[in-house]
């Protein structure tokens, strides 16, 4: 069963009347008030709400100027979704499939050589590659599924902007790309509140358990000062709002029907903590990233699209 068959079969996450006010209705009007002069393309971040995840994500892109904007003829392409859990879609502990499916299409249609995703899973990597139903959709869209679960896979490197993560080893994939997306879900995190693009990340590198025994949110922050993706798209459409990261059950989830893209991952993240229903100050990891200004937390000063479809 498919998340599409799962909702109209008529589980119920939350009250759908409440959905627009506790999602993007939260990110400040001003910045959608300034867009109407703005041409496609010249947008800090792009936030999406009421449709189904693909058609989300097609509309945000079209106000981003479309994937051309951002990939080549040629390039190599690294898509980072969250894969981390075995479980089924309809379970929203990772990226919707039908979404990163999308991402890997668009990426080979504007010419790109070679689309590969990957994580560093924490349940079984393959059982997690294939019961998310990402393996099996990037498949679909001609894209590259590549493992993430033996420490062979990832070199070492510095990260001299970093105040407790110092060092890291990184996956090769990344390391060797020309384009880097992150596609993480907005998700409840028992330790860091909400996990989205910037903890998204821990799934790039192999020791993340250093991260858990050194101040999560400081480096959480520091990777950053190393490695931002060129575009980080959030799936925020079916949003676990208890008992993450891997969730127990569909009791866990509230349906936002939401999107973000932004190349700021310190603002995607901001904006994704107003959805999931806190503020962003209130996040560690944003706050510390802000302070060192790897992206900027205050929405108020960036030029915001918001769209509903």
């Amino acid at each position: 069963m498919n998340r599409r068959d799962f909702i109209q079969k008529g589980f119920i996450y939350s009250a759908l009347a409440g959905v627009y006010a506790f999602t993007l209705g939260r990110i400040p009007l001003f910045a959608g008030q300034r867009t109407t002069s703005q041409s496609r393309g010249n947008y800090d971040l792009v936030a999406v709400r009421g449709g189904e995840p693909v058609a989300m994500y097609r509309r945000a892109m079209q106000e981003m100027g479309g994937m051309q904007r951002f990939v080549r003829r040629g390039q190599r392409v690294v898509v980072k979704p969250n894969i981390g859990w075995d479980v089924p879609a309809e379970r929203a502990g990772n990226t919707n499939p039908e979404l990163v499916a999308a991402i890997v299409k668009d990426c080979l249609e504007v010419g790109a050589s070679r689309v590969l995703v990957f994580d560093n899973t924490c349940d079984n990597w393959q059982r997690c590659y294939q019961n998310s139903g990402i393996e099996e959709a990037v498949k679909k869209a001609g894209g590259q599924m590549v493992p993430g679960n033996l420490e062979r896979y990832y070199r070492d490197v510095t990260i001299p902007g970093g105040k407790r993560l110092t060092s890291a080893k990184v996956h090769e994939q990344i390391l060797d790309s020309d384009v880097f997306i992150n596609v993480p879900v907005l998700k409840h995190h028992g330790s860091a509140t909400v996990t989205v693009a910037m903890k998204n990340l821990m799934g790039a590198v192999w020791d993340r358990r250093f991260w858990h025994r050194n101040d999560l949110h400081q480096c959480i922050a520091d990777f950053c000062t190393y490695s931002k993706p060129d575009l980080n798209i959030v799936d925020a459409y079916l949003v676990m709002t208890q008992n993450g990261p891997k969730g127990t059950s569909t009791a866990d989830l509230s349906l936002k029907k939401s999107l973000l893209v932004s190349t700021d991952i310190v603002a995607v993240d901001a904006a994704s903590a107003l959805i999931f229903g806190t503020q962003p100050e209130n996040i560690g990891h944003i706050k510390i990233a802000d302070e060192m200004k790897i992206g900027k937390m205050d929405l108020s000063s960036l030029n915001i699209k918001r769209v509903a479809v």
